[in-house]
């Protein structure tokens, strides 16, 4: 604008003030300018325009200027800059209003709405295309959608936008644009309407405007073929573009935009020929124009003719039409059609009217063609509503000098915007204040309520005034006139006319007063083709022309659209955008004041300003506001205080806070920093926790390890110590021992010596005197003699005669005690003569050398002996180790024979110590290392071990009933004050046998003194040099380990003692160590034969007699059992059928059984020698013996299965009755056995004799005597005669059949075993005390008269089972009486026993009851009670729950399940009685098993249980425990509201039964799809799965299902975690099951998993867990043709397997690399962020249908996963080797060899040397093979530049030069080559380009770090490359890649066919994330550095 001067007169001068600070610089929101005032506004936005800046704020409102210039705002830049920062943050910005829409629905969850409004060319469009691009930008997935949306605008424009003389792109229609986004704020899809084309443009325009774009941009930019086929031309041979006299624009170029059209309908998915068949119909209106009449007359009417041209065959052949309906007009009256001829003009109207027509329809069709192409189905899961923000780009407000219909449409979709815009700026919100209570002064506003009430709201208004007048056929546009002016003359709104003639009428508007030319008014609003031209439609054969016309169109379509989009508009959260134009002359920097003032003006701006910045247009509820402000403080007035100073700037009102405007982005601000603070608190805690949790565990680690190597050091340095201490020790006495040997040798000596002289001395005097008494005594004898010679004679006979019998008697005496000593010799060696002699002592003469020989092997012996002491020192496990570490005191573990003090080891029981003593002194006597008490001493106190012994081992066997079953064992119970060391009982000479017993005995009373014992004995054997004390050690141990085991601790140490013994006894002993591990332990002492069989050391053969009379010899050890007794005895008689026969022990007339099972046989042998003894006889002479014979029948024995078997009841059967073992009430029984007897032994022979024979055979004593044994023969006799089988050829094997099954039937009792059992609880009982019999039958319980007082048969048993008490295990027997709780010797058998019979007639049985209601007609139907017939045909497995049964009430057969049956334990039918206890008994055990396994309580939100099943009648639903029935609806109870989920719900449920019977069989990946799938969609399924397969997991017994079960918890423990409401019930659940190997690693998995799958479980993990693997594998492959397996967890990520595999290849990093997946048609790669197998899914899984739709099934595809390099930044060669050779060079090469660099020729042989050394290594020989090689060493196209020979010779030269080097060097050289190249690490993709005419048609994209290069292919040439900073857009569709360069408005796009566009799009995304996290990165570093 120019500027002018204008004069201030000295009387106004006064009035002046001086400009307010903020109109002088301007502000970005005009609530804070000073001077609010209309010409403060417009100085505002004159600053703000004179600085090019075009965006200024009111509060949330934009007001836009249109600058007529492109301005550099537009970037991506600018869109990273705006996106996720605050309104008023950032300088007002139309991005700013986008963002704030994008932020407000995705927090408010909301739908939102941008109301662009303005005059025509104040920029609107361009403003909806800016939010559009923004959006698409924020949305950030470059999905084909988006550019989709984004390239609809181009196609819409070019068919509804036009020149005007305001505007050069004016929006001739309005549109509504929805665009849709799901949960993560991604966009899906989007919805578009249209409003009111302008459909009179196309044949009429006014003066200096065109047409609609498309018809110049077609005509600019078509191929000229294309143009011939249509017969157009240049623009200006066209009426229907040259009436507006202007056929060009101003910076359009129509030709390029055709090309932008065209690309952006292929991007629309507008096929060639969708185009062809448009621009087909396009050239046809444009000739329809120049179509032209002539006047005549026909039957004196005016007519006309088509004049002769082209135009017309051409048009009539474009719409392939075959006659003309334009000259005349068809009129439908009462009884038939009338046609009229048209004049000339009405010809033309009728032309005109049918080209508008036609582009209407074409328009709308086109629109109705773009949204089904960017409407998109929701993906979220129905139960979310996916939000949109909608953009309104409508027409402006228009007032021309001649406005017509158009405008009136125009003006009324305007005012009722403003009309929008008013309500929500002023009256809703001053409505708001007075409703809550707020004080406030009104603000007057211009509404304009009344002149939409004049123009559609109130009765008669103009609107339906004109509808009603084109409702009558002679209604005309004067007589509408004439009825608004009568009905309207009064209204202040409304102006009567202006104008010459009259046809005027005006309307007041909010923008100013229009006047509209009512000429053509009702034809343009009836709209209406005529019959004729409808006719020719139809009968066309173009197809896209009858297409567009066939649906009718509405005439009230407008306003019901209108009114439909002000509905929509209400129910968002507005958003206002208002555009101004700065001039109309479309000229940048200039602004006019008076057109600037006129749009504030009407648009309210100052009134909006005022609203504003007084009220509080911010408002919350107080529950809102506190949920989202709660981070400040506590209360929302606290808040308020806190954050907000000025009080004025908030108000509370009744139910909600008001704000500013401004205050939103404050508070928003303070509550992200808050936030932000709160998080480092968090992240500060969370962290120090893990550190903390990681150096406690660290801390505990270290401990363990200091503690353990301590503990291992401090054992070392005790061992080492004790040893050293022991060698020290051993030195010291053993110096003390040689100095006090010398010290006594020398006092020896010297005391010797004294003594000897001494005695000398005393001899000497004693001679000296002796000689001086003799001389004086033989002196006088000799004086004497003389005298009395006779008398001495005398007296000297006598004294000789005295002094011979004082010598023979001390020679007898001495005699004697020799003779004692020698007896007492021979006594202990007859005892111990079994025993080894030792070598030596024989008598006669030895050989000669014998004693040389003798000494050379002593040495040998000694060496032998060094080494194995050596050996034996260097064990880890010698027992001197065990010795230094365990023995207490100074104790050591050599021989010794002294009396212990203390006990070896430590024992804390005072009776365990005294024992060990006792021990011990009998372990010395046994060894012969202690003498025999030579008499024995009296004692009243009785020997304890030996009365223990017999207390516990058994009753006398003179009380043992015949064949009962060995008693209870009684408790032992030792009186301590007999257990001392040496007790009289044992201070008496005792046999071995006897010492053995004690010794044994202590160790079968006390188990805690075995090791002491052992101890004790080895400690005896070391350094022993006793040769028979040694070999008597070697017999104890040896029979000490046939009968009890060592511990644990112990256990290697004897065996590497056993293992350095003698030869003779070492595998013997380690031999019976290993059987009594493995057989278990005795329980008797040893007996006399084990005793006798020492001496030899094999094992013990005994007799075992059959029933037969043979006699089956077996070995036994001490370790025998009696189940390997029998084994034995069945494989020598080849014995079939095995069940129930057992070995029996008799001794006189007394037999038990021991049994087939883990009973020790020697310990029967022992009971029977101790009851020898107690008889007074030896025990070697007990008369025991062993007898196999059948125990206990089956219920269901055959025995016709096995004669063996049944040849030996037989005879045992007649044995017995011999014997009197079986007897019968009746003689009958006997006498008819005895017959059948007879026939099977003779046969039909008859005869006395025979008879008696057999009499005397089977006929016990008893009653032989009681009858005559000639009436027994009579009977047998007559009862052979006259029987069955006399006359018959029965075989005597059925016979013998017979017999055993009358004895199975008669004598069940006598086939039985009995358990004495003692009740604890339970119905009452006769007596407490009473034996349990189980037999075939059944169940029984016996008094002791053995009167059975309760007889139970099978099916009354429900159960039994043993259960752990404090008191001792416990049998539960559960019956119809009720249940016993029993305690019972050998409960374990009895229960098996019981439990084997009842599985076994279930298995056998065929009969079930069943135990509820059911009616289905897909299943068998019964009712409770009914008796069901099982049928076995194979066709359903119990296993899995199913059977097939036959209803007998019925006779319908069908499937049943096991869970509402109930099979019956019997092999006949069940009577009526029985069925009706089973059902009582069922329902009595089932309701307490099913209240007593809830392991869930309801306060998870489990529903009720209901009553019935499935059926009427049934059990109570069991609602937390294992079904076998299909749920009718959801367990958990909220979700029961939705009959979608629950229909989910129960589908989910019938797929986790497998077992359920279903049509069609499903792979195990079809049911975890099935099962997973929509609970991975929907989250609110996910704790419903998890109760669903934790309520199967729940008393159910069946091992298949309970496998499944685990495997899908595993599963989906891997998938989604459960809520925190079920978390901790599903932990208990698994903590409770430790037992389950899956349990600890489900719980693991829960625990792992943080954020949910998003897809079911991956074919490899289901394979995976049906292996019973835990781990799953997969494997990795590698571009250098290698693979490794790596292990992948459920809920690892892609970057952090990227990671995994980096480390475990040892590359430098994982930055870069990237796992593809690679299928038969593509190779994708996969997105790092998601997780493995749910993006492997993705890529992998492709949908296959079935016949019907329902059908279709996921099916993966062959798939590879590779790892490579994707993005090449940093990537220096020879940084990364094994990064070099294994990834840059193997990806590098084909690139190379396929051409896409520009490769010089020196480098090009320099290369083909390198890889020729990489093909051949050193084989020179390969020179000949270089031209086939080529393609292998050359560029593919560089092959042809030399003859092949020449390469060759280049190529050796260059190979010669490189010698030396190895292949990886090569490799290594090829990658620094081309690492020079611009191109290396380039990703080149050929594709071809249709948007850029100066581009070859096929061009080369080369991808890298620096950005996207377009290359020449045939000169590689880089064309253009644009670097990633100016890349604003970009996508990818099936076929097409789109890049848009430069800003938003005006970028360049380059479009390009491309089945790969979508590797190429997921290029640019990674490298630009990596520069997007790279800038934080940099950034940070330099804030540190600094």
């Amino acid at each position: 604008m120019v500027s002018q001067e204008h004069y201030i007169p000295e009387g106004e001068k006064a009035i002046l003030k001086p400009m307010h600070p903020t109109s002088v610089e301007g502000v970005d929101d005009m609530i804070r300018l000073g001077d609010l005032s209309e010409a403060g506004l417009l100085r505002n936005l004159l600053v703000r325009h004179k600085q090019s800046i075009i965006y200024t704020y009111i509060g949330s409102v934009l007001v836009a200027m249109n600058p007529y210039q492109m301005l550099p705002i537009y970037t991506a830049d600018q869109v990273h800059l705006y996106h996720e920062r605050k309104l008023g943050e950032l300088p007002p910005h139309i991005f700013a209003i986008a963002d704030s829409c994008y932020f407000n629905m995705r927090r408010n969850k909301r739908n939102q709405c941008c109301i662009i409004s303005g005059e025509s060319g104040a920029g609107k469009t361009e403003s909806t295309k800016l939010i559009l691009q923004f959006l698409a930008a924020v949305s950030g997935q470059h999905s084909w959608i988006e550019q989709q949306i984004i390239h609809a605008n181009p196609v819409l424009e070019a068919f509804g936008n036009a020149k005007t003389i305001r505007n050069d792109n004016s929006s001739r229609f309005g549109k509504y644009v929805e665009v849709y986004f799901n949960k993560e704020g991604i966009i899906e899809g989007a919805h578009m309407e249209q409003y009111l084309l302008e459909k009179s443009r196309v044949c009429h325009q006014a003066p200096h405007e065109r047409n609609y774009h498309i018809f110049y941009c077609m005509l600019s930019g078509m191929q000229s073929d294309h143009k011939k086929t249509l017969s157009l031309g240049d623009a200006s041979q066209f009426k229907y573009l040259t009436e507006g006299d202007c056929l060009t624009c101003d910076g359009r170029d129509d030709a390029d935009e055709f090309g932008r059209i065209r690309a952006a309908l292929k991007i629309l998915t507008f096929s060639d020929r969708d185009c062809w068949e448009i621009f087909k119909l396009l050239a046809a209106i444009l000739h329809m124009g120049n179509i032209d009449f002539q006047s005549t007359t026909m039957n004196n009417m005016d007519s006309c003719d088509v004049l002769s041209s082209n135009h017309f065959s051409v048009t009539a052949k474009l719409l392939e039409v075959q006659r003309n309906s334009l000259t005349h007009r068809s009129f439908m009256t009462n009884r038939e059609i009338v046609t009229k001829p048209l004049s000339s003009e009405q010809a033309t109207s009728t032309r005109d009217t049918f080209a508008k027509a036609m582009y209407g329809r074409l328009f709308v069709w086109m629109f109705t063609k773009v949204n089904s192409a960017i409407h998109k189905p929701q993906t979220d899961e129905p139960s979310y509503t996916r939000k949109s923000i909608g953009l309104l780009d409508i027409f402006g407000f228009e007032n021309f000098p001649q406005n017509s219909f158009e405008q009136l449409c125009i003006n009324y979709a305007n005012e009722h915007l403003q009309q929008f815009f008013v309500r929500h700026i002023f009256k809703l919100e001053q409505d708001e204040y007075s409703k809550e209570g707020i004080s406030w002064k009104r603000i007057a506003f211009s509404d304009n309520q009344k002149t939409l009430d004049l123009l559609a709201i109130k009765p008669l208004n103009i609107l339906a005034l004109i509808d009603e007048e084109s409702t009558f056929p002679k209604g005309t546009d004067a007589t509408m006139l004439n009825k608004m002016n009568t009905e309207h003359s009064g209204n202040k709104l409304y102006m009567s006319f202006k104008g010459n003639h009259g046809m005027s009428f005006g309307v007041k508007h909010f923008a100013g007063t229009v006047y509209y030319d009512c000429e053509g008014f009702l034809e343009k609003n009836r709209d209406a083709l005529s019959m004729d031209i409808l006719g020719v439609i139809q009968k066309s054969s173009n197809k896209l022309l009858k297409l567009i016309f066939e649906k009718e169109m509405n005439t009230n379509s407008f306003r019901q659209s209108l009114d439909s989009l002000m509905k929509a508009l209400a129910l968002c959260q507005p958003f206002f955008i208002r555009c101004f134009k700065p001039n109309d002359k479309k000229m940048p920097m200039v602004f006019d004041r008076n057109l600037c003032m006129q749009q504030l003006r009407y648009s309210g701006m100052l009134d909006t300003i005022k609203i504003r910045k007084l009220g509080y247009p911010i408002r919350h509820t107080f529950k809102d506001f506190l949920q989202r402000y709660r981070v400040l403080l506590k209360s929302v007035d606290s808040i308020c205080r806190a954050m907000i100073k000025d009080k004025e700037d908030w108000k509370i009102g009744k139910n909600k806070i008001f704000l500013r405007d401004h205050h939103d982005s404050f508070l928003e601000l303070e509550r992200e920093q808050e936030l932000y603070k709160k998080a480092l608190i968090i992240q500060r805690v969370m962290i120090a926790h893990k550190d903390r949790s990681n150096f406690v565990k660290k801390r505990r680690a270290a401990l363990v390890l200091q503690k353990n190597w301590r503990g291992h050091r401090d054992r070392r340095l005790k061992q080492g110590f004790a040893r050293l201490q022991a060698k020290v020790r051993s030195r010291q006495l053993h110096t003390e021992y040689m100095r006090r040997r010398a010290a006594a040798i020398t006092l020896q000596t010297q005391t010797r010596g004294y003594l000897a002289r001494k005695d000398l001395k005393r001899k000497k005097d004693a001679v000296i005197l002796l000689q001086t008494q003799t001389r004086g005594l033989l002196a006088r004898k000799t004086l004497k003699r003389m005298k009395t010679d006779v008398k001495k004679e005398a007296q000297e006979r006598i004294a000789l005669e005295l002094q011979q019998r004082l010598e023979e008697l001390l020679k007898k005496n001495e005699e004697a005690a020799k003779s004692q000593k020698k007896d007492e010799e021979d006594t202990v060696e007859n005892i111990f003569g079994f025993l080894p002699s030792a070598v030596g002592g024989q008598e006669g003469p030895a050989p000669e050398g014998f004693e040389v020989r003798k000494e050379r092997e002593k040495e040998k012996e000694k060496e032998k002996e060094r080494e194995r002491e050596r050996e034996r020192e260097n064990d880890e496990f010698s027992f001197s180790k065990f010795a230094s570490l365990h023995f207490q005191g100074s104790s050591t573990h050599s021989y010794i024979q002294q009396r212990l003090r203390q006990p070896l080891l430590h024992h804390e029981d005072e009776g365990d110590t005294l024992a060990c003593l006792t021990v011990w002194w009998i372990i010395l006597r046994f060894m012969g290392d202690l003498p025999e008490p030579k008499q024995e001493r009296v004692s009243a106190i009785a020997d304890p071990i030996q009365m223990n012994l017999g207390q516990r081992q058994a009753r006398r066997l003179s009380s043992l009933p015949e064949e009962q079953p060995k008693p209870k064992m009684q408790a032992v119970q030792e009186e301590e004050d007999v257990l001392f060391g040496e007790r009289a009982t044992y201070d008496r000479p005792m046999t071995p046998l006897e010492k053995l017993h004690i010794i044994v005995g202590y160790a079968i009373v006390r188990h805690d003194i075995r090791d002491e014992i052992y101890c004790q004995i080895l400690k005896q054997l070391t350094d022993n040099k006793n040769h028979k004390s040694t070999n008597r050690g070697w017999t104890l141990l040896s029979i000490c380990l046939g009968i009890f085991p060592p511990t644990d601790r112990l256990t290697k140490y004897l065996q590497s003692f056993i293992r350095y013994g003698p030869s003779e006894y070492s595998s013997y002993c380690a031999e019976r160590l290993q059987r009594t591990l493995a057989n278990g332990e005795r329980s008797e002492p040893p007996c006399w034969v084990e005793l006798q069989v020492g001496k030899n050391k094999k094992p013990i053969s005994v007799a075992v007699g059959l029933m037969d009379g043979r006699s089956i010899s077996v070995t036994l050890d001490s370790a025998s059992s009696s189940a390997e007794v029998c084994s034995a005895i069945i494989q020598k008689i080849k014995l079939q059928d095995t069940y129930g026969f057992s070995l029996y022990a008799a001794m006189y007339e007394k037999i038990w059984s021991l049994g087939s099972g883990s009973q020790h046989v020697l310990d029967a042998v022992s009971m029977c020698e101790q009851e020898e003894k107690r008889q007074g006889k030896e025990e070697q002479h007990a008369p025991w013996r062993l007898y196999f014979r059948k125990e206990i029948f089956t219920p269901w024995h055959d025995c016709s299965s096995d004669q063996v078997s049944t040849d030996l009841i037989y005879k045992q059967i007649i044995h017995g009755l011999k014997s009197g073992d079986y007897q019968s009430d009746k003689e009958d029984d006997y006498v008819q056995l005895a017959a059948k007897h007879y026939y099977v032994q003779h046969g039909s022979e008859s005869s006395m004799e025979t008879t008696n024979k057999i009499v005397r055979e089977c006929m016990s004593m008893t009653l032989i005597e009681n009858k005559s044994v000639a009436k027994l023969v009579q009977m047998v006799h007559s009862a052979h005669t006259q029987g069955p089988y006399i006359n018959s050829t029965k075989p005597a094997f059925e016979v013998k059949a017979e017999i055993v099954q009358y004895a199975q039937e008669k004598w069940p009792v006598y086939f039985s075993r009995l358990y004495e059992a003692e009740i604890i609880s339970g119905p009452s009982v006769p007596q407490d005390q009473f034996v349990v019999v189980v037999n075939w039958k059944g169940v029984f319980f016996q008094d002791v008269t053995e009167a059975a007082f309760m007889q139970l048969s099978y099916p009354e048993v429900s159960g039994i089972e043993m259960s752990e008490e404090e008191s001792g295990r416990i049998v539960c027997l559960m019956t119809p009486k009720g249940m016993y709780e029993l305690k019972v010797v050998k409960g374990k058998d009895f229960v098996e026993l019981v439990n084997m019979f009842i599985s076994g007639l279930k298995e056998r049985s065929q009969y079930a009851v069943a135990i509820q209601d059911l009616k289905d007609p897909t299943l068998l139907s019964y009712r409770r009670g009914d008796v069901l017939y099982i049928i076995k045909d194979g066709e359903y497995s119990s296993e899995e729950g199913w059977i097939k049964a036959r209803n007998e009430r019925t006779n319908q057969t069908g499937a049943i399940s096991l869970d509402a049956i109930r099979i019956l334990p019997m092999l006949t039918r069940p009577t009526e009685e029985t069925l009706v206890n089973m059902i009582l008994l069922f329902h009595t055990n089932l309701w307490r098993k099913s209240y007593s396994c809830h392991l869930v309580p309801l306060s998870i939100g489990l529903r009720e249980p209901k009553e019935g099943g499935r059926g009427k009648g049934g059990a109570k639903e069991r609602l937390w425990a294992n079904s076998k029935e299909p749920l009718k609806q959801p367990l958990l109870r909220s979700l029961q509201g939705n009959s979608e989920i629950c229909h989910l719900a129960s589908d989910c449920f019938t797929d986790i039964l497998p077992d359920y019977p279903v049509k069609h069989v499903r792979t195990p990946i079809d049911l975890t799809n099935q099962i997973f799938g929509p609970a991975t969609a929907r989250v609110e399924l996910r704790d419903e799965i998890y109760c669903q397969i934790m309520k199967q997991m729940t008393n159910n017994n069946h091992g298949l299902s309970m496998e499944r079960g685990w495997q899908l918890l595993w599963l989906c423990c891997g998938l989604f975690p459960p809520s925190q409401l079920l978390l901790r019930h599903a932990q208990r659940f698994l903590e409770s099951r430790t037992r389950e190997p899956l349990a600890s690693t489900c719980l693991q998995r829960m625990q792992a998993i943080i954020e949910g799958r998003k897809l079911p479980p991956h074919q490899v993990e289901v394979d995976a867990i049906q292996n019973n693997s835990t781990q799953i594998f997969h494997k990795v492959h590698f571009p250098n043709d290698t693979s490794e397996i790596f292990e992948v967890t459920s809920t690892m990520r892609i970057k952090d397997l990227c990671r995994n595999i980096a480390k475990d290849l040892r590359l430098s990093s994982s930055d870069g690399y990237s796992l593809f997946v690679k299928t038969s048609t593509k190779v994708v790669s996969m997105d790092s962020k998601e997780y493995f197998f749910d993006n492997l899914r993705q890529l992998t899984d492709v949908v296959k249908k079935g016949k019907k739709v329902k059908e279709a099934t996921p099916t993966i595809v062959p798939y590879l996963v590779l790892f490579m390099r994707k993005l090449w930044f940093n990537v220096i060669p020879g940084k990364d080797i094994t990064a070099d050779l294994a990834f840059h060079f193997p990806q590098e090469l084909p690139k190379y060899l396929r051409g896409y660099h520009n490769v010089a020729k020196e480098d090009m042989i320099s290369l083909a040397g390198l890889l020729f050394r990489i093909q051949v290594e050193t084989d020179k020989s390969q020179f000949v093979m270089i031209p086939r090689m080529l393609k292998d060493l050359v560029p593919a196209d560089q092959q042809r530049i030399m003859t092949p020979d020449d390469w060759k010779k280049h190529i050796i030269n260059a190979y010669n030069k490189q010698a030396g080097i190895t292949v990886d060097e090569a490799k290594l050289q090829f990658l620094k080559t081309i690492s020079q190249w611009p191109t290396f690490g380039c990703v080149f993709f050929e594709v071809k380009q249709t948007s850029e005419k100066s581009y070859p048609s096929v061009i080369t994209l080369s991808i890298s770090k620096q950005g996207v290069s377009i290359i020449n292919p045939k000169t590689k040439e880089v064309l253009v490359m644009h670097l990633f900073s100016k890349i604003t857009s970009w996508s990818s569709g099936n076929t097409y890649f789109h890049l848009t360069i430069g800003n938003l408005v005006q970028g360049n796009t380059l479009l390009c066919e491309t089945s790969v566009g979508y590797r190429i799009s997921d290029l640019l995304s990674s490298y630009k994330d990596m520069y997007l996290n790279e800038i934080p990165r940099v950034r940070k570093s330099k804030g540190i550095n600094m």
